[in-house]
């Protein structure tokens, strides 16, 4: 591409592609029929799935998976997984079936509170704004009434709106910091209406209030947006059982017990390890917060500040033995929604929550959680005992495979190969040109 294009988006959806194809790729023809393919039969399906977002052209497919057999607060589920890394799926059912035996996981909802800031800028007297404040809150609340009314109604709507002096960091810097229920919907749509809102009133009744200088009634509103940072929207998943029963084939229960736990403590001391330990937990999170149509992104900007709260990055998990039980639990934020958003729109994610037993958001929050702790324990389990390639390099074979032009028969016949050999780019490709020489 080499000059800038006019009004893209107000070209039909052909013609988009066609320019993209001619400008932007080497082959324009195998580039177009490559967009074509991912397009859904049913034209209906695919029409909704073009206004998702603007300027589609196709569709991006993840493998749609599920791990079951996950024991959780005494009901069994099977999670659905939209995610493309190899093993993911596999560990969390192996860590499922692990604990099915030994209690399942038990969640604990510790708080579903969620987080909107006005932010602007006051130059003034501090008292007089304090005290402006005051008269001013229940006014905002009237302000905001059609916009809560129904949410108020299903027992959820603004919990609390405080004014936060922060002009030692910015000059003139103050937020109005507000505090919100929204139940099973995520929420921000609702939660940034009402901050606007807020905004507005604050400017207008800032102008006619009588206590100020002409200067304090010239209050500056930088923004108004919701908060990712969910500190107080989390949930506890946690397993435990005797050590006895954390014997496994690779090595002794007792010895396993320490040197799991010696890994989780390496992850709340040095963040290099906690960075790619907390990444593992995302693995299982992500992967289900996406099949059920919520915010990754906003999940995974919320939970590494939220590893980071006491000042230092460290690990989402911990895990202690006392008494002689080994017990291993994470406490997240998770900020989800089970209405609203795509949760009515997209079909798989219709059939995700379905598969789910219709949660609400407080029981998706439950099951992301123990998604998270599962993929966890998976991944510290490998990394104490066999180490983590020999499992994730045989759950890549396929990928491998394919990659270098496997038949059906060869990929079987390597499959079972390779049960007792050393997966490794080079062996792989050794074994298959060897196959191959004996046609």
């Amino acid at each position: 591409m080499k000059t800038p294009v006019e009004g893209f988006s107000k070209l039909s959806k052909a013609e988009k592609i066609d320019w993209i194809a001619q400008n932007c790729t080497e082959d324009p023809k195998t580039s177009k029929q490559l967009l074509e393919r991912y397009w859904n039969t049913d034209p209906q399906v695919q029409k909704l799935h073009d206004e998702f977002i603007e300027n589609t052209l196709s569709n991006y497919y993840l493998p749609f998976a599920v791990a079951p057999n996950f024991l959780i607060d005494g009901e069994i589920y099977a999670i659905p997984m939209a995610i493309e890394e190899s093993s993911v799926v596999a560990a969390a059912s192996k860590a499922a079936k692990f604990w099915l035996d030994r209690g399942g996981f038990k969640t604990e909802i510790l708080g579903t509170e969620k987080v909107g800031q006005v932010h602007f800028i006051y130059k003034g007297d501090p008292k007089k704004l304090a005290s402006f404040f005051e008269t001013l809150k229940p006014e905002l609340l009237q302000s905001v009434s059609t916009i809560t009314q129904n949410m108020e109604k299903r027992g959820g709507g603004i919990n609390h709106i405080e004014l936060r002096d922060l002009s030692d960091k910015i000059e003139g810097y103050h937020q109005l910091h507000c505090t919100f229920e929204t139940l099973d919907a995520m929420g921000a749509n609702f939660i940034n209406s009402c901050l606007e809102q807020f905004a507005q009133t604050l400017k207008e009744k800032a102008k006619l209030h009588t206590d100020f200088s002409e200067e304090e009634k010239n209050i500056e509103v930088v923004m108004s947006i919701l908060s990712n940072y969910v500190p107080h929207c989390v949930v506890k998943a946690e397993v435990s059982c005797p050590i006895a029963q954390l014997e496994t084939k690779d090595m002794p229960a007792e010895e396993f017990a320490q040197k799991f736990l010696r890994a989780v403590n390496i992850a709340k001391v040095e963040p290099y390890r906690a960075v790619t330990h907390n990444k593992g937990i995302m693995n299982g999170i992500d992967a289900v917060v996406l099949a059920t149509g919520n915010d990754f992104r906003a999940v995974e900007a919320g939970g590494h500040a939220y590893a980071a709260k006491e000042g230092r990055y460290s690990s989402l998990t911990h895990a202690k033995i006392e008494d002689g039980v080994f017990k291993f639990w994470i406490e997240v934020p998770l900020a989800l929604g089970t209405v609203g958003g795509l949760t009515t729109l997209h079909p798989l994610v219709k059939l995700a929550l379905e598969i789910l037993q219709k949660p609400s958001a407080k029981e998706l929050m439950r099951i992301v959680a123990v998604a998270g702790l599962a993929q966890n324990f998976a991944a510290v389990r490998s990394l104490v005992t066999t180490g983590i390639q020999k499992g994730h390099m045989k759950m890549h074979l396929l990928n491998m495979l394919n990659q270098m032009g496997a038949s059906e028969n060869e990929k079987k016949q390597l499959v079972e190969y390779f049960k007792n050999h050393t997966v490794t780019n080079a062996s792989v490709k050794e074994a298959l040109e060897k196959i191959q020489s004996q046609r």
